[in-house]
């Protein structure tokens, strides 16, 4: 566990988690034939993601299409974020190793969502948390959505109208 360093992180999933908030506690280890990949594994290494739904957009249908989220790990897993998200059946959007559902990819070849093509995950580190060595005092640092993210996140938004 990381202890005093808070990690906060927001991310953009296919699909909608059917609770506004939760934690994924399950040890992740690596994959057991994908040697490149890490998954949920019960000999693994102990792994606490919690999350936080922050909004929710829809398809034409009315049905989830995405969701961002807030997140905060406990611990420090190689691809945490992205294995608890995939796990959960919500992976991230733009993630090729732990992939989109393969009915939202269709969704967006058949014209029902606008390209969304990222060329890479939404997956931000927004704040880092901890102590000052000297003082003890809380320093945090936190950055916004780079461009690319702002420019999906308002795609989103406005499928078809123009950038707010």
């Amino acid at each position: 566990r990381t202890g005093a360093l808070r990690r906060g992180y927001l991310a953009m999933v296919w699909g909608a988690p059917a609770m506004p908030t939760g934690t994924v506690d399950q040890p992740i280890g690596r994959h057991a034939t994908a040697r490149e990949k890490m998954a949920v594994r019960t000999q693994g290494r102990e792994a606490l993601t919690h999350w936080r739904r922050l909004e929710t957009f829809t398809g034409r249908d009315g049905k989830p299409v995405a969701s961002s989220l807030a997140l905060q790990l406990e611990t420090g897993r190689t691809h945490q974020i992205r294995v608890h998200l995939s796990s959960l059946g919500h992976p991230v959007v733009g993630d090729a190793l732990y992939g989109a559902p393969k009915a939202e990819v269709a969704k967006i070849r058949e014209g029902e969502l606008p390209n969304l093509a990222l060329g890479r995950n939404f997956l931000h580190a927004a704040a880092i948390e901890f102590e000052q060595p000297l003082t003890g005092r809380p320093l945090v640092m936190e950055r916004p959505l780079p461009p690319e993210l702002q420019f999906f996140l308002q795609r989103l938004k406005h499928p078809r109208g123009a950038v707010v």
